[in-house]
């Protein structure tokens, strides 16, 4: 049935109003999906500026944590601007030193932490391997095949999920080695246990190519994000500290898709109970400020000398007060939510597996979930073009989604979403696909 929700043809006339003067003055270089021209909205929920509303599963890629425009989130940005909008880290202030304590509280290391603060992921792994450089002395990294860590020239050094992001920008920084990250749905080795085969392959790599003392750090996200919402098997994350503290290596985690709760803990790396030196936050940090940190063992940290790094907006007020609402709301009930209506949702989408036997596998943690799609035939050959007409027959339905890895869909509504807009969007996703699948 068509959804009443949506009143116009899309996009409506005011949209395509908006898109027209769009054109000739924005980059092209924005990948954007489809027309959606957003108005205004409250909680999971969004309205298009001709009225219709849809059902927000993408959550502006897993930034608007507590949901778009939360009243608490909303109040403290207010009462910090009526303060003052901005003073530069060059100085002090109330809401950045107790965000700065809010992460030392939440941070997995298990001992003292220090924190920088900046605007966004990019800038939160720029500094997270410019501090490992500058700590151990060292040139070079490792990481991960399917990766994906920003577009700056340090972290797109690191970033593969695509070919199209390094296309067209090379070199970059060099002293990056990528190695696979573990697919358990599409082995890459021979074998079962894809987690210890990685870890054998960088054991190797580290005899034949790669001099282990070399190496400041190896890079990770400990769910793999734009490659696919990959989860690892038990004891590879514990495998790579093992490696890292047998080689003086520092263990970098990129939170900045998965944690602050979208996986119903406060990080990702806590379902495994694996301690990182050094840790990179964003996206949903600020539910929709900007605002990005990387959290760094103080006896890491306290190695920067002064002057060794700093920015402008790094500790903005505005974004430091929606950050602390943000972390207060997700610790105090949203992680726990995310937890809980994270189980109903996979439980949904496996019973809409059984009915379409393009569904190759539903995976994830909390609502960080990723639903591969593959063609009908015994070698789950990925089906990239199902994918992209999914996505696109979701959003003419009224639902918004975006897609990862080679043929996932990705789901990462705001972690306030409740069980009954789980069901909507089950429901909206099944037209979507039956029209998809459609010849």
């Amino acid at each position: 049935m068509p959804n009443p929700h949506i009143k116009t043809k899309l996009p409506g006339p005011k949209a395509r109003a908006l898109l027209e003067r769009d054109r000739p003055v924005a980059s092209p270089s924005y990948p954007r999906d489809y027309p959606f021209v957003m108005s205004h909205g409250r909680g999971s929920e969004v309205w298009d500026v001709d009225g219709n509303r849809f059902l927000d599963f993408m959550a502006g890629i897993a930034v608007c944590s507590t949901g778009h425009s939360h009243p608490r989130v909303v109040e403290a940005v207010k009462s910090a601007a009526d303060k003052f909008l901005h003073i530069s880290s060059d100085y002090w202030h109330e809401n950045m030193t107790a965000l700065t304590e809010r992460l030392a509280k939440h941070a997995p290391m298990g001992e003292p932490v220090m924190s920088f603060l900046c605007q966004s992921g990019t800038e939160s792994v720029e500094g997270a391997i410019k501090l490992a450089r500058y700590a151990t002395g060292r040139p070079r990294y490792l990481g991960f095949l399917g990766s994906f860590h920003g577009r700056t020239m340090g972290s797109l050094a690191f970033t593969s999920s695509k070919y199209t992001q390094q296309k067209g920008f090379a070199p970059t920084m060099p002293g990056v080695t990528h190695v696979p990250y573990p697919n358990t749905y599409r082995p890459l080795f021979a074998g079962s246990d894809q987690g210890r085969a990685v870890l054998d392959y960088i054991r190797m790599l580290f005899e034949r190519n790669v001099p282990p003392s070399e190496v400041a750090a190896i890079l990770v996200e400990p769910i793999q994000g734009e490659g696919g919402y990959l989860v690892p098997p038990d004891g590879f994350l514990a495998g790579l500290r093992g490696i890292c503290d047998e080689h003086g290596i520092l263990l970098i985690f990129d939170e900045v898709q998965s944690g602050v709760g979208r996986t119903g803990r406060m990080w990702a790396s806590e379902h495994w109970g694996v301690q990182p030196d050094i840790m990179t936050s964003a996206k949903g940090l600020g539910s929709g400020l900007p605002i990005g940190a990387f959290i760094a063992k103080q006896s890491i940290m306290e190695k920067f000398q002064r002057g060794a790094h700093g920015n402008t907006y790094g500790g903005n007020p505005l974004s430091c007060a929606a950050a602390i609402a943000t972390l207060d709301l997700v610790a105090s009930e949203y992680a726990a939510n995310a937890a809980k209506v994270g189980d109903h949702f996979m439980g949904r989408l496996r019973e809409l597996q059984r009915d379409f036997p393009c569904i190759g596998e539903v995976r994830g943690r909390g609502l960080m979930i990723g639903m591969e799609l593959i063609e009908s035939d015994a070698a789950r050959t990925p089906a990239r073009q199902l994918v992209d007409r999914l996505v696109t027959r979701a959003y003419h339905n009224g639902l918004l989604l975006l897609s990862c890895g080679v043929s996932t869909l990705r789901f990462m509504p705001p972690l306030s979403v409740s069980e009954a807009e789980v069901d909507e969007a089950v429901s909206l996703l099944r037209v979507a696909l039956s029209e998809a699948l459609q010849p």
